[in-house]
């Protein structure tokens, strides 16, 4: 199975995302055991899931709290995002890890509640300059992965995103990129030996259609969690059409 993944991040009006959804519609033709699916803001979830999940196209909230309802304010919980018409949540992205101190601890408590809320966790690892720079890439992926002991096992998509590769243009080297997708792998395998869930692991970094071909070709690199990219519908109908 292939998975693209659209992550709108803080971006999009309503009429916007209108736009986009008509657009997309009208070229969206993804081929057989491909996974589409769009993570909008907040705002957006119940227009774009209106939208698009008759045609088969998945909707993400880009992150949700633990608990399913109190005093949290500036919080989604899963069953909001559930209601709103997600099927899935993206969870610890670098951008939430980073700019809000999001922790290992807090995301185990959110993979078990989106399981407990049927929400598919779409769970984002990967490493920073400093950590690549000092050789400690494995370290931190098997440190981020180490919550599935906690969680224990279930559905799940896994999204190496190496930090210092999102929103700069650059992206990690095919070596790099087949060796973190097949120790990620390794570290599913051992996570989940003797279950029945297969775990897509996308690739994200500014992916665009014109290095997705050369990432798809990479062993273990099912599909792409896709920032910039996204935000052009034609550029995200081609890559999805690519991942088919």
């Amino acid at each position: 199975m292939r998975c693209v993944v659209a992550n709108w991040k803080m971006n999009l009006t309503s009429d916007e995302a209108k736009a986009f959804c008509e657009d997309l519609l009208g070229r969206f033709a993804p081929g057989a055991g491909t996974e589409a699916g769009i993570a909008p803001p907040f705002t957006l979830l119940h227009q774009v899931s209106g939208l698009v999940r008759s045609k088969g196209i998945q909707v993400f909230g880009q992150n949700g709290h633990a608990e399913p309802k109190g005093a949290f304010t500036g919080e989604v919980s899963m069953p909001q995002l559930r209601d709103a018409g997600c099927s899935g949540v993206i969870l610890g992205h670098s951008e939430r890890r980073q700019l809000f101190g999001e922790t290992d601890a807090a995301l185990a408590k959110k993979v078990k509640a989106a399981w407990q809320w049927d929400l598919l966790p779409l769970l984002c690892i990967g490493e920073t300059l400093e950590q690549r720079d000092a050789g400690q890439t494995l370290e931190a992926l098997g440190q981020q992965l180490s919550i599935l002991a906690e969680t224990g096992p279930g559905p799940l998509w896994v999204a190496y995103e190496p930090v210092w590769a999102i929103g700069t243009g650059r992206r990690a080297e095919a070596a790099q990129v087949r060796e973190a997708h097949a120790f990620i792998r390794t570290e599913l395998q051992r996570h989940l030996a003797g279950t029945e869930y297969q775990v897509p692991i996308l690739y994200g970094g500014s992916v665009t259609p014109e290095n997705f071909p050369e990432l798809l070709g990479i062993p273990e690199v099912a599909g792409g969690l896709v920032g910039g990219a996204s935000l052009d519908s034609r550029k995200f109908a081609e890559l999805v059409r690519q991942a088919g």
